[in-house]
């Protein structure tokens, strides 16, 4: 009977005593994942070295360059003496990216009229007097900026610009008030250097041959100018 009972109370001991070894056992296995976790993935208190290649910038110097300075050379239709050729220069100012002013000296040497030609020794005027020149104050607009390309890898800064002023033409021993309006197209070569391509009218009012009129006196002329 004695033995019956130590038996039984054996069989409750053990039942009791299993099922917390199975309960630890698997506290161990969660602990053991749950570290097997935070070793595989980063935590809050983690710390990532960035793996970045720095860039060396280098800041390009753009010079403040408002004036430009500019020789050119072209022809020159003054009206009822022929085409000649005429060079001069030119001083402008930027006033802003857009809008400028420019003074500008020519000179040119007027040939024969018609009448002059076919009469042969009629001259209606001396030698000194067909020295032609012209001085003009001019405002500009860059109407159309934009671009030209040369090839696949160079391009080249380009403007379509008008113009307008006034200023006196010393012509036939005489000093004319003269309105000169033209339009030009500039490409900068560099950021000091500029290529124009010019076509310009040059009016005023004269009565050389006998009567009154409005002379136009078209010029078309190429020139380089520098930015300082």
């Amino acid at each position: 009977m004695e033995v019956r009972v130590h038996v039984l109370l054996l069989t409750v001991a053990l039942m009791a005593t299993l099922p917390g070894c199975a309960f630890m056992g698997k506290g161990r296995d969660r602990q053991a994942a749950a570290s097997d976790a935070d070793a595989s993935a980063p935590g809050e208190h983690a710390v990532i070295e960035p793996e970045v290649t720095r860039r060396k910038i280098k800041t390009p110097k753009i010079r403040n360059s408002d004036f430009e300075l500019g020789a050119y050379y072209g022809i020159i239709s003054i009206e009822d003496f022929g085409s000649n050729s005429v060079y001069g220069a030119s001083l402008s100012y930027h006033l802003t990216e857009d809008f400028f002013l420019e003074a500008t000296f020519g000179q040119s040497r007027a040939g024969k009229t018609s009448y002059e030609t076919l009469s042969g020794a009629a001259q209606l005027l001396t030698s000194k007097e067909r020295d032609y020149r012209y001085y003009a104050l001019s405002a500009g607009w860059d109407a159309l900026p934009g671009e030209i390309f040369l090839g696949r890898n160079r391009a080249y800064n380009t403007a379509l610009y008008l113009l307008g002023g006034v200023g006196s033409t010393h012509f036939a021993g005489d000093e004319h008030f003269t309105v000169n309006l033209g339009a030009g197209y500039r490409i900068l070569m560099t950021n000091w250097l500029a290529m124009h391509m010019d076509v310009r009218d040059y009016l005023f009012d004269s009565d050389l041959l006998g009567k009154k009129k409005t002379t136009n006196n078209i010029e078309a002329r190429i020139g380089v100018s520098v930015f300082f």
